[in-house]
């Protein structure tokens, strides 16, 4: 009895222990839910000081907000071009942070449609985008909303911490100084209980005898200070000489000095004027209240649906009025506004221009235009971040409107057309896992095959770069679209020839970049193609092999309404350049590359092409005696022109290299600059080459090897060990170089190399 006592009490101390843990684990958390999101009002004076301290920080519009936002989630971005004149500002951008990271449905955005963001988004801070209505347009299943969404999240996500906090105007009216010949609580008895609907809105502080209510137009404090003597206050009050020519200069500042206070908050300081003895009274009762930005209470941010009905009843607060009433005997100030204030300083948002959306649309024309409303005899201004998603079907609603068409700025949303951005889209819908089941680059070939239903066939602009593309037959398509794709993830192909690279200038890229406006409005939609890519992963995921091209092209081969929004020849092609691309990993792994005994060769041809046949000279560059001989100069040549090469074309060779050598190598690069003849162009020119020639002759070795398949097969078994060790050796490195160079496992090494062998690849390319 006295064991189950004990027991008993055992339990329930454990019990008790185990629910003071758990409320302790709750007052941590609310204590930093408590820091996070509390954040105090300034006195006015207090906001002076920050003003002076930091003018640029606290003087922000909602659109300063934007960019200030955007640039905190995404960092500075890569050019290519830096500091050149080839750069046209197409920026490799990480939009992760801001568009992916902590959202419930990540937006996956590609180079393309980042860039157009970064470019409005940087006009914000110029302030030449203000009085417009921002409309994102794409197609359905673009992502539109997803995007839209993820945005507006990261800004309530923004506002909500120190260096995204907006100030707006909170008024502290004092009672006693207001009322000195009613007592406080003589004032409270005949005034109406508090409207709780209207509790958060208005708080009473009885010990202080305040009434406390903030600015519905959001309102910046510094906007209480009358417009005409606006500059000359901050003229005293900021003290830094670059600051203040910051702030009185910049555009993107002008609503400091130009922007009047509301109704509400203009009647109110005209009544504290009167009221009051000592001016400075009226100050005190100003302060900044960090402004909340939430979304769900329509709050800094009002998001309107199609379905959603139109509201055009004003915002009134009877109890705050009749408080207000009761403090200011002889002014009328009149506590009343519209939705539309709610978002003043904010964002206003319509999800897709259609049903009652499109008729708020029509509504906005001479807010945007002229940034005023009228609520009863009252003028609103408003000045909001207006934006809206619309699918290209629906721009009928503005564009017989001239006048509301010329304050729309449209920013293209459509189909991704970088592959790169469309395999993140599938890794993050299935896994990264799937990377595991494709052999390299099939997964971005699938990607490729996808977006090419989305582009325009005709690729004026690319075809009028690639005046004859006859000649990269075995690289890309007819239609030049893999070379497009290249050119729109920053990349430019390795196998162009050089005056094809230096004709693709400024203009020409500029050219190609600014016709992606023109696609990805049609082809397989977002939606589409991850359901396509579920179906072939459901028909080959749980093979034994890895997924092969051949797998790829027979999925898309197997459906007539797959194949039909394919651009003519251009699975073909991308199974061609496929072919390439695996041959040249091939001959880069299995070629023996010794950069020493290539920069030895080349060092010692250069010396001894000065002096005659039948001399034996040192060479000044490495110390070795060379008998020079016609054969020893034939055999560094025939590398370059091939064993079949004729005795004038390698005379014609050997004489270039002379005279390149004399002229520019001897007596400018090294005797004039210095240069370590490493250094110099002739060398790494024919530095290049010679690695390239010997790259392109590894696999002649193998061309008629029947053992070299047999070998590959049983790579890693005891029958691997019964061929000649040279061969071993070979291959052991093959399969060696595939995996360390690019990714394969060594069955995908193994299943790569067969394929090439059976589709005769080693004599086509």
């Amino acid at each position: 009895m006295e064991q189950n006592k004990n027991t008993d009490l055992s339990e329930l101390t454990q019990k008790l222990v185990n629910k003071g843990l758990k409320i302790e684990s709750l007052i941590k958390l609310s204590n930093e839910v408590f820091k996070k999101e509390k954040r105090n009002s300034l006195s006015f004076n207090e906001l002076l000081y920050e003003i002076n301290k930091n003018p640029e920080y606290i003087f922000r519009d909602i659109f300063q907000i934007i960019y200030d936002l955007v640039h905190h989630f995404i960092p500075k971005g890569i050019d290519e071009y830096p500091n050149t004149g080839n750069s046209i500002g197409y920026i490799h951008y990480d939009s992760s942070n801001l568009l992916e990271n902590d959202c419930e449905y990540p937006f996956f955005a590609d180079r393309l449609f980042v860039n157009r963001f970064m470019k409005l988004i940087d006009g914000f801070k110029s302030n030449i985008q203000k009085n417009r209505i921002y409309l994102f347009e794409g197609p359905p299943g673009s992502g539109k909303s997803t995007f839209l969404n993820n945005f507006l999240k990261k800004l309530e996500d923004y506002t909500i911490t120190e260096q995204g906090t907006v100030y707006k105007t909170e008024w502290r009216l004092d009672f006693d100084k207001l009322n000195t010949n009613k007592k406080f609580e003589q004032t409270i008895s005949n005034i109406p209980e508090l409207n709780s609907q209207y509790y958060d809105q208005v708080k009473l502080n009885q010990k202080n005898s305040q009434l406390i209510f903030s600015c519905p137009n959001h309102d910046h404090p510094i906007l209480q200070i009358p417009i005409e003597y606006r500059k000359e206050f901050l003229e005293e009050i900021i003290e830094d000489p670059k600051l203040k020519k910051e702030i009185f200069t910049n555009k993107q500042y002008e609503w400091v000095f130009k922007e009047k206070a509301c109704s509400i908050c203009k009647t109110i300081h005209s009544a504290l004027v009167d009221g009051l003895e000592d001016p400075l009274d009226v100050y005190r009762m100003l302060y900044a209240k960090p402004m909340l930005f939430n979304r769900q209470l329509g709050d800094g941010i009002s998001v309107f649906n199609p379905g959603d009905n139109i509201v055009s009843k004003n915002i009134e607060n009877p109890t705050l009025q009749g408080k207000i009433n009761h403090l200011f005997d002889k002014t009328s100030v009149t506590y009343k506004f519209s939705h539309l204030a709610k978002t003043n300083n904010g964002v206003y948002a319509l999800m897709d221009i259609k049903e009652f959306n499109a008729e708020r649309l029509k509504n906005l024309h001479g807010i945007i235009s002229d940034g005023v409303h009228k609520v009863d005899l009252i003028e609103e201004r408003i000045k909001s971040f207006f934006v809206g998603l619309i699918n290209p079907s629906d721009t009928i609603h503005y564009e017989s409107i001239p006048s509301f068409k010329d304050r729309v700025t449209t920013i293209k949303i459509p189909y991704i057309l970088d592959y790169n951005t469309e395999v993140e889209i599938y890794l993050n819908k299935f896994g990264e896992n799937i990377k595991r089941i494709f052999l390299p680059q099939v997964l971005e070939n699938f990607a490729k095959i996808i977006i090419s239903s989305r582009m325009n066939s005709e690729n004026s602009e690319t075809k009028k770069w690639i005046t004859s593309p006859a000649k990269y037959s075995k690289y890309v398509d007819k239609n030049l679209l893999l070379l497009k794709m290249d050119i729109y993830t920053g990349t430019i192909p390795s196998w162009l020839i050089d005056d094809d690279v230096k004709k693709l200038d400024f203009t020409t890229r500029k050219e190609i970049i600014n016709s992606a406006v023109l696609e990805g409005d049609k082809g397989f939609s977002g939606r589409k193609s991850l359901t396509i890519f579920n179906d072939f992963l459901n028909k080959h995921q749980f093979n034994d092999q890895k997924i092969t091209m051949q797998m790829v092209e027979q999925f898309f081969l197997s459906k007539d309404e797959y194949i039909n929004k394919i651009p003519e020849g251009f699975l073909k092609s991308i199974v061609d350049l496929y072919d390439y691309n695996i041959m040249q990993e091939i001959k880069e792994a299995i070629y023996f590359f010794n950069k020493e005994k290539i920069a030895t060769d080349i060092k010692d041809y250069l010396y001894a092409i000065n002096f005659n046949l039948g001399t034996v000279k040192k060479s000044i560059y490495t110390d070795n005696e060379i008998e020079i001989t016609e054969d020893y100069l034939k055999g560094f040549e025939t590398v370059f022109l091939g064993v079949a090469s004729t005795k004038d074309k390698r005379n014609e060779f050997r004489e270039e290299n002379q005279t390149i050598y004399i002229s520019q190598t001897l007596s400018q690069e090294i005797k004039l600059k210095n240069k370590n003849i490493e250094e110099t162009t002739q060398f790494i020119d024919l530095f290049t080459k010679y690695k390239n020639k010997v790259k392109e002759g590894a696999l002649e070795p193998y061309y008629e090897n029947k053992n070299f398949r047999r070998a590959i097969l049983d790579f890693n078994t005891e029958q691997f060990k019964t061929y000649d060790r040279r061969l071993n050796d070979n291959i052991s490195m093959l399969i060696s170089n595939l995996k360390k160079k690019f990714k394969y496992s060594t069955n995908g090494a193994k299943q790569i190399c067969i394929y090439a062998i059976d589709k005769e690849l080693f004599k086509k390319y």
